[in-house]
C-alpha cells in the first residue's frame, strides 16, 4: 500500500511543466499498431500504464526505445506478430480493450482477459465496444477466463449512433473505421480534449477524420497508414490540479498551458468559488485576493453548482478537486456527478478532516465549506483524482496528513511528488506492506 504523507499548511509557489494526458497517449499507443512505418512520440509520460503498453509491445516483438529522461518513444511495429493461443492482453487497465482494433486489422484476431477494468468509478460496461467490434465485422465470444475477438473477413464501413458519449468506444470506433474501407460515421461521439488529440495523431497517420471536436465523426478508411512524429499537449486534468492546488493553499502557481482554449467553463468553475485564473504567454495562473468563498448565484434560494458530465459539460474527472475546494471555502455548493453512480461514496472520508459534506443521492453532494478543520489519516478509494483531492484538502491543513492507497496518482501523474516538492510542499512517499 502506498501513501502520501503531508505536512500542509504552506502555500504553494513556483511554476510547473504539466505531463501528457494518459488518456489521449494510451489509445495513440494502441493506435501505432495499425503502421508498419516508424514513430517517434514526444511528451510521453512514465507511467505506469504506459510501461504495460510498452511490454506487450515488446512481448509482440516491436522495437521500442523511451527515453524516459526526455519522454521521447521510438515505436516500429513492423516485425510485431500476435498469438492468440499465448498472448494475452492484461486486465489490470482500460486501455488494453483499444489494442483489439489494431490486433484485428493486422492478424484477424485478438484475445482481452475478461475482467478489463480502470478506476472504481462504478460499473464500466464493454458491452458498447463489443457492439462496435461486431458491427465491424467481428465475431465476439467468450472462452475460460477471456473475450476472443476474430475477424474472418476485412473490416466493413458502417454507420452507428452510441447509446451515450463513450471516449474509449468513440475511440475504438475510430481504430475500427480506418482499417475498414470505405466510409464510416459515428454519431453521439465523446469530444473530450483527449479524444480531438488522439483524432489529430490519426489524422497525422493518414487517417481522414471529419468532425473532430463535435458529437459526429465521419471516417474515410481503407487508406495505409503512415509513419512520422507527434508532441503531446499538456493534461488539461494535471494543469486543474496544480492551479486546484495553488489556490487551496493561498499560493502563486503558475503552470505552462498551450491550450487555454479548452478551459472557459472549467475557468467560470474555478470563479464559483472566488478563485480567477489568467491565461498569458502559455502559462496559466489561479489568483485569489481573499478567502475561497463560494460565490452566491443569481437566482435566490438555489445552490451554487458544479454538473458534471461529458465533455462540453465540466469534465466529471475534475470534479472532486473541486469538492476539496467546496470543502474549505465558506458557503455551500452542490456538486452533480451526471455519469458514474457511486463515484462520490468516498466524500465521508472527508469527514475526518472536519468537513461537513452531505450526499444527497448517488450522484449529489453539498459542501457545507468554510469551517476549521484538522490533519488526518484518510483512505482513497482506487481513483485517481479522488486521492488528490484527499491530498489537496490535507495540504491546506497546517500538520501531518496521511492518504492511505494513494498509488493511482502514479498511473497519470509521472512526477508529482516531485512538483510538489519544487512548490515547496513537505510530502514523500511511503510504502507499506
Amino acid at each position: 500500500m502506498s501513501s502520501l504523507i503531508v505536512h500542509g499548511g504552506a502555500p504553494l509557489r513556483g511554476r510547473i511543466s504539466p505531463s501528457a494526458n494518459k488518456n489521449a497517449v494510451l489509445p495513440v499507443l494502441c493506435a501505432t499498431l495499425l503502421t508498419r512505418e516508424p514513430l517517434r512520440l514526444h511528451g510521453v509520460p512514465d507511467i505506469t500504464d504506459v510501461r504495460k503498453i510498452l511490454e506487450i509491445f515488446q512481448a509482440l516483438g516491436s522495437e521500442v526505445r523511451l527515453d524516459r529522461e526526455a519522454g521521447t518513444l521510438d515505436l516500429h511495429h513492423r516485425d510485431t506478430a500476435f498469438d492468440a493461443t499465448r498472448h494475452r492482453l492484461p486486465e489490470e487497465m482500460r486501455s488494453s480493450i483499444m489494442l483489439v482494433p489494431p490486433l484485428l486489422a493486422r492478424f484477424g484476431v485478438a484475445r482481452l482477459e475478461d475482467n478489463v477494468k480502470g478506476c472504481t468509478l462504478g460499473v464500466r460496461e464493454i458491452d458498447p465496444h463489443v457492439e462496435v467490434f461486431r458491427h465491424f465485422g467481428g465475431r465476439v465470444e467468450r472462452t475460460e477466463g477471456s473475450l476472443l475477438v476474430r475477424l474472418a473477413e476485412g473490416m466493413r464501413p458502417v454507420d452507428h449512433w452510441l447509446d451515450y458519449a463513450s471516449v474509449t468506444t468513440t475511440e475504438n470506433f475510430v481504430l475500427c473505421a480506418v482499417a475498414a474501407t470505405g466510409t464510416s460515421t459515428l454519431t453521439n461521439a465523446a469530444s473530450e480534449p483527449h479524444v480531438q488529440e488522439f483524432c489529430r495523431f490519426m489524422a497525422m497517420m493518414g487517417a481522414r477524420i471529419e468532425g473532430i471536436g463535435t458529437s459526429k465523426l465521419t471516417v474515410h478508411g481503407g487508406a495505409p497508414l503512415a509513419g512520422g512524429e507527434f508532441r503531446f499537449d499538456e493534461d488539461f486534468h494535471e494543469i486543474t490540479t496544480f492551479l486546484a492546488l495553488g489556490a487551496i493553499t493561498g499560493g502563486e502557481v503558475q503552470v505552462r498551458n498551450s491550450a487555454p482554449g479548452q478551459f472557459p467553463l472549467i475557468d467560470r468553475t474555478f470563479a464559483k468559488f472566488g478563485v480567477q485564473i489568467v491565461h498569458r504567454d502559455g502559462w496559466s495562473e489561479a489568483r485569489r485576493s481573499g478567502p475561497l468563498k463560494v460565490q452566491a448565484p443569481f437566482t435566490p434560494n438555489v445552490l451554487t453548482k458544479v454538473e458534471a458530465a461529458p465533455w462540453p459539460y465540466f469534465p466529471v474527472d475534475l470534479l472532486p478537486i473541486f469538492i476539496a475546494l467546496g470543502v474549505r471555502a465558506q458557503g455551500n455548493a452542490m456538486f452533480w456527478n451526471k455519469v458514474y453512480d457511486g463515484a462520490l461514496g468516498w466524500t465521508g472520508e472527508l469527514s475526518k478532516f472536519g468537513a461537513h459534506v452531505f450526499s444527497s443521492d448517488p450522484h449529489r453532494l453539498i459542501t457545507f465549506g468554510g469551517g476549521p478543520l484538522a490533519p488526518a489519516v484518510v483512505e482513497s478509494p482506487y481513483i485517481i483524482r479522488v486521492a488528490i483531492a484527499l491530498f489537496m484538502v490535507a495540504a491546506s491543513i497546517e500538520g501531518r496528513s496521511e492518504i492511505r492507497n494513494a498509488a493511482p496518482i502514479r498511473r497519470a501523474h509521472p512526477r508529482f511528488v516531485e512538483n510538489l516538492r519544487s512548490l515547496g510542499v513537505r510530502v514523500e512517499w511511503t510504502q507499506e506492506e
